[in-house]
């Protein structure tokens, strides 16, 4: 590549962020720092009656947290700055003028009803209305009317917008580097309005204007914006500019059925669809998030990774670094993704046998206030225990409460399994055995209480399912032994002694 690489993140701050636009930063991000570029964010805000306060924060918060974070943006090396639009709609104008000049566009000052009747009168004969070359010369616009006509229109005032001229009879030829060659006939495409009388651009002048003027190399975006790519096409082409590449993301699809991922998915099937919590500031309804649920940023970007694109080897698990030497836009898939809460666990589970136990026992301690007066030391040790059974930090209390308190309830259904007519005796054994045990280490335990059952001829069942539930309350958690050391001589004695007082 001869030019720098440049590439732009450019969402609207009018709610969270959804993880489909984590998915585009992402693959934004990854294929700037492939190549040696930038990453830019640009916060597309000209339509004011969408604006949500606090979106914008939201978005980069969104995106530190994510380890993607913006080379170039709001208040941050505003090397073409400002990064939001609402801050330039000065530099638009003069380009909308530019393409009047040059004959590619036109006032239109056609009413809201005028358009409406015509929308109404077309669906009546089972047609669309579409303003573009064949019914323009009959609408009010600069092309029907005289010079001295739209003269006096704009001097007394008048509501106008300024639509693109779409050429007729044409074909274009676009590319698109996952989509490849795409044709197009001009004469299904409408004369898009680019600005209004306002002051204010639309998406797309504004969007051609921005990338232009920020040196934008590739425009990555999602393939809901595949329909505007021959109106932008063409506005470079007007405005004599050179393209920027394009490349269309796939979608996001729902877990099941038709579609493309939302919201509503999510709070269906219990799984958020956002990076970070959210409060909406009018409703104060609260949404999920994935870092409050509990979920790594590395294992949300390595799944999102995987949401369209494939490194065209077995490997799943990479790291941030891996995944930049790996991706190639080449290798998206054209079809949509589907969307598996499943598998971002899958990778959780990995990314938090990665961790560190003091890590994970700090944040478990912080998550629950009855381990305060709890050794974090001997909280970490518990977390080596159990953690590989682990997705979550919210998983630890129910693998390992036992080692902070004694077993308040039996599990009944491990009861009738585990305790037998000769239960009593076996576990007054064990208790002699242990102590008469001097040396209290997980080694000589399991080997005093392993060679008395082997000698003795006792099922090993007929011990250990006992001691267990004495110890835990029911038929789960780590090593016996690993929970006697951890408890130490006192506290199993007591709570062998507790199982046998039931008994």
């Amino acid at each position: 590549m001869t030019k720098s690489v440049r590439v732009r993140f450019a969402p609207s701050p009018t709610g969270p962020l959804h993880i489909g636009g984590v998915r585009t930063a992402l693959f934004n991000y990854l294929f700037a720092k492939k190549h040696g570029g930038d990453f830019i964010l640009r916060i597309e805000d000209t339509d004011q009656s969408r604006y949500v306060k606090g979106a914008e924060k939201y978005i980069i918060d969104a995106l530190n947290w994510c380890g993607i974070p913006f080379d170039e943006g709001p208040d941050k090396n505003e090397k073409f700055g400002p990064y939001r639009q609402s801050e330039r709609k000065g530099l638009y104008k003069q380009y909308a003028e530019q393409l009047i000049e040059s004959g590619r566009a036109y006032y239109a000052f056609d009413t809201a009803e005028i358009l409406d009747f015509h929308r109404k009168d077309h669906e009546v004969k089972g047609k669309t209305f579409i303003y573009n070359w064949h019914n323009r010369l009959k609408l009010s616009n600069s092309l029907s009317l005289s010079a001295e006509e739209v003269k006096a229109k704009l001097e007394a005032g008048e509501n106008y917008v300024i639509r693109f001229k779409s050429p007729q009879d044409d074909t274009l030829h676009l590319k698109d580097i996952i989509r490849g060659d795409i044709k197009i006939d001009t004469n299904i495409l409408d004369d898009k309005v680019l600005f209004k009388s306002d002051g204010m651009p639309t998406y797309h002048l504004a969007n051609i204007v921005d990338d232009h003027l920020m040196e934008i190399t590739h425009v990555i975006r999602g393939e809901e914006w595949l329909p505007s790519l021959a109106l932008h096409y063409q506005l470079y082409q007007a405005l004599d500019w050179e393209a920027p590449e394009f490349a269309h993301l796939p979608l996001i699809l729902k877990p099941t059925g038709k579609g493309k991922l939302s919201k509503r998915d999510g709070d269906k099937l219990g799984f958020p669809v956002f990076p970070l919590q959210w409060e909406d500031p009018k409703t104060h309804e609260i949404s999920r998030g994935y870092k409050e649920d509990g979920y790594f940023a590395e294992s949300v970007v390595n799944f999102l990774a995987f949401l369209g694109w494939n490194p065209g080897t077995e490997q799943e698990i990479f790291s941030l670094e891996e995944l930049i030497k790996a991706f190639d836009l080449n290798r998206v898939n054209k079809a949509g993704a589907r969307f598996d809460p499943d598998k971002i666990k899958w990778f959780n589970h990995h990314y938090m046998q990665e961790q560190s136990n003091g890590d994970l026992a700090k944040a478990f301690k912080e998550e629950y206030p009855q381990l305060n007066d709890i050794d974090v030391n001997y909280i970490e040790l518990v977390i080596g225990l159990v953690k590989e059974r682990a997705t979550f930090v919210s998983d630890f209390w129910d693998l390992s409460y036992f080692f902070f308190q004694a077993p308040k309830s039996y599990d009944e259904k491990a009861s009738k399994k585990a305790l037998k007519e000769d239960t009593k005796g076996i576990l007054n054994s064990v208790l002699g055995l242990i102590d008469s045990t001097e040396e209290f280490t997980v080694e000589h335990l399991q080997t005093t209480i392993k060679g008395w059952i082997t000698s003795n001829e006792i099922g090993f069942g007929k011990v250990m399912m006992p001691l267990r539930l004495a110890l835990v309350g029911a038929l789960q958690g780590p090593d016996v032994f690993d929970i006697m050391f951890m408890i130490g001589k006192v506290e199993t004695t007591k709570r062998i002694h507790a199982i046998i007082d039931i008994l």
